[in-house]
Parts: C-alpha cells; sequence; structure tokens
C-alpha cells in the first residue's frame, strides 16, 4: 500500500532540514543535506577522502581491461548500464575480431551487435562505436584524439567517456568521470547536492586538487563496490566514516567511535 503524501505542495526545504531519512543511504543516491558547506569547508574533506582512498588503493586493479586507447574507448562506451566485468567478458572476442580502428570502420553493423549484446543497448553502441572508428580513421589516421573538445565530438561519446579514455589511455587529466558510484559517493559525502553528472562533476573540480582528478573516479568506483555500496553500505568498517555527512546525521556508531 502506498503512504499518502502529507506534505503540502508549498513546503519549501529550509537549511536547517538536513537530516536524511534511512531511504536515503539504502538504494538512494540523494545528498545527506540540502546544502553545500562552504567551498573551504569542502576541500578540505576533498583532501582528507583521497588521501584515504589513496592510501586505501595504492596502486588498484585496472576496471576494464585494454591494451590501446581504442579498446579503452570501446570498453567504456560498452560499459555503459553494463558492468565492467561483463564487459571484460566480451572484449576479447570482439577484439581479436576486429584488432584495430579500420576494422571497426568497415564492419557491419549486425556482426558488431552478435558481439556485444549482452552489454545491452547493444544497436546503438555498436553504431556509435562504429561511427567513431571511421571518423577517427578519416580525421585522425586511426589515433583517438587527446583532447576533449575532439573526443567529445566524435559520436556517443560524452564527458565521462572522454575523461576515462584521456586520463585511462593518455593520463590527462581535464575532468571527473561521473558515473553511478562516483555520484553515490560524492553526494553522501556532501560534496555535491547536484544531481546532473555535468554539475556534480564542475563540483568536484572545484575541491579536488588537479593532479588527483584521474583518482577520484577510479578509486571512488572501487570504493562504491567494497565499502559504499547503493545498498547496506559497510558503515561500521569505513575509513571515511568520520567525514561523512551521512554517518554522522544518522548517529550511527562506527568503527572509529568504539
Amino acid at each position: 500500500m502506498k503512504e499518502k503524501n502529507t506534505e503540502k505542495k508549498s513546503h519549501k526545504v529550509s537549511s536547517t532540514d538536513s537530516k536524511p531519512s534511512k531511504k536515503h543511504i539504502y538504494g538512494s543516491t540523494r545528498s545527506a543535506t540540502t546544502r553545500l558547506d562552504s567551498l573551504p569547508e569542502r576541500k578540505k574533506r576533498a583532501a582528507a577522502v583521497i588521501k584515504l582512498l589513496n592510501k586505501r588503493y595504492e596502486e588498484p586493479e585496472t576496471l576494464l581491461h585494454a591494451r590501446s586507447p581504442w579498446e579503452l574507448l570501446v570498453a567504456t562506451v560498452l560499459a555503459a548500464q553494463c558492468t565492467d566485468a561483463r564487459v571484460n567478458m566480451i572484449t576479447p572476442a570482439l577484439f581479436e575480431r576486429f584488432p584495430n580502428v579500420g576494422d571497426f570502420a568497415n564492419a557491419e553493423q549486425e556482426e558488431v551487435e552478435h558481439y556485444v549484446k549482452s552489454t545491452g543497448f547493444y544497436h546503438n553502441k555498436a553504431k556509435n562505436i562504429i561511427a567513431a572508428a571511421k571518423v577517427i580513421t578519416e580525421k585522425f589516421n586511426g589515433e583517438v584524439p587527446h583532447t576533449m573538445q575532439e573526443l567529445v565530438a566524435l559520436p556517443g561519446l560524452g564527458r565521462k567517456t572522454a575523461n576515462c579514455v584521456l586520463c585511462g589511455a593518455f593520463g590527462i587529466n581535464e575532468g571527473i568521470a561521473v558515473d553511478t558510484h562516483v555520484k553515490r559517493i560524492s553526494l553522501r559525502l556532501g560534496l555535491t547536492i547536484a544531481e546532473d553528472p555535468v554539475a556534480i562533476e564542475k563540483d568536484l573540480l572545484e575541491v579536488f586538487d588537479k593532479s588527483e582528478w584521474g583518482n577520484v573516479n577510479h578509486k571512488m568506483v572501487w570504493f562504491g563496490r567494497h565499502v559504499c555500496t547503493a545498498r547496506n553500505p559497510l558503515c561500521q568498517e569505513c575509513e571515511l566514516a568520520t567525514l561523512c555527512p551521512f554517518i554522522k546525521e544518522e548517529g550511527k556508531n562506527t568503527a572509529q567511535e568504539k
């Protein structure tokens, strides 16, 4: 039975209405607060967060298996709405059949779809990968471009994919890739209150040092899988507990407080 909504439509959230419900913590990505702390406070928190994440994940494993910038681009496109594990299962056969950018550019869409079908949304993914391969072959001599502007101009590529390719393939920190893990953790830690990935990225770029931008996504993804999961996060085992508004608001007992 659905609960009746007893709130008046005209109700406005004040700056003191910041206590989240358990629903916000378990299975939701909404922020623990309705307002952002000051920029200096968020920068201080962000510095502490990345320091602890770097300590936990000194040399984390690569999430997507790729041997070249092009393979990383393809794998990242396929990973949209799909697990990295599933992508890593299908890409060896895909890259054996189509070893390079030129092979993809000349591929039949139906054949590419056959290889990537299990990743979901395979019609669009296959179409975009082939289209991107054609542009890269014709405009960039078969080499994946090195700039954000050029990458996001490729068919089917947005800032998230471009950030992953720039950092993972070329070591260039031009932004922060915001996926579901980064969004969830950033909101829980009060580093942003935005819901849109572009707006979240803007908030994160303000608080993390540029030298760490690549690490933010990479290490938050692992942390989101191991500790700060969407449902039933391991708050009592979390080294970020003293920095986390969610835990403070809920008054949870953490390992640090025992």
